[in-house]
């Protein structure tokens, strides 16, 4: 049985989760108290196997009953019979605003708080606790919604359930850094592409801006250093029994430095056996 919680802040993207996991094959189930689970599972059992996957989204619309979803899933991970994954997905608050403003929904804890942020910030602090036990973490300020389902769709299409996923980001720091990471490398520090003219419209996709970013020495040793400390690093990740982890890369724009070294890393550790998925937030922003 494959049991996945989504769950999260609420406008930062969990019924797009909930909608892809459904296109995928999951039987799915919004809103759900956390004390019924334990029932659904046993009605699933009883399915001989047509209902083997389920995802159930729950936040803080179930009101007190949520503050029960801790115990629970402390109880589901010790059923030998069931798969458990978390999916936890938040914004920023300035973000979460913006959504709300341009829906016109209203926030669960609106009648609670004088303001919306203040209902955000209430829901935040609730929700830490389940953030820190969350399997796979996606911060959406910077996605669009079919970037959060092809996020979505990698991890439970291809994942095996006993697999490390190691996800390999670029992003531009002035579009803020990516919140997700576990690791962040700075490489700004490196031969700029976007002042040279012929390579300003290409991305670090391209062998062209490759080659140049990784014509210097300081490129080459940089390199290496990384790939060594992740050599040392993601094997203790697995065994750990993390689910995930984000190596992300930043640069200015994050369209050539950082996009380089995310698709070198990636190619190098797909080499090496890992479950690699790259993604690269901004490549398309600021495109002529």
């Amino acid at each position: 049985m494959q049991l996945v919680i989504v769950t999260g802040m609420s406008g930062s993207g969990k019924s797009t989760a909930m909608r892809v996991l459904e296109d995928i094959g999951y039987y799915c189930i919004d809103n759900l108290p956390p004390f019924l689970i334990p029932k659904i599972l046993d009605l699933c059992d009883q399915s001989s196997g047509t209902l083997d996957r389920v995802a159930v989204a729950m936040d803080i619309r179930t009101g007190e009953l949520f503050s029960e979803i801790s115990q629970e899933l402390h109880e589901l991970r010790k059923e030998s019979g069931v798969e458990l994954k978390v999916v936890f997905t938040e914004a920023a608050d300035d973000v979460l605003i913006k959504r709300y403003k341009e829906t016109r929904r209203k926030h669960p804890f609106a009648d609670k708080y004088s303001s919306l942020r203040e209902a955000i910030r209430q829901e935040r602090h609730m929700m830490q606790t389940l953030r820190d036990k969350a399997d796979y973490y996606f911060e959406t300020s910077q996605m669009s919604t079919s970037q959060l389902g092809e996020e979505i769709r990698n991890v439970f299409l291809e994942n095996s359930s006993d697999s490390l996923q190691v996800k390999v980001t670029s992003f531009g720091y002035k579009y803020g850094v990516s919140r997700e990471s576990d690791l962040v490398f700075d490489v700004r520090c490196l031969p700029n592409p976007y002042y040279v003219a012929e390579l300003k419209a290409h991305t670090g996709c391209e062998k062209c801006v490759q080659d140049y970013v990784m014509n210097s020495e300081n490129s080459e040793t940089l390199m290496q250093k990384i790939i060594d400390l992740l050599k040392f690093l993601i094997p203790l990740y697995v065994a750990e029994g993390k689910s995930q982890v984000v190596i992300s890369f930043g640069c200015t724009g994050g369209k050539h430095r950082s996009v380089t070294f995310a698709e070198l890393v990636g190619d190098t550790l797909s080499k090496e056996g890992y479950q690699v998925h790259k993604m690269h937030r901004d490549i398309t922003k600021d495109k002529p």
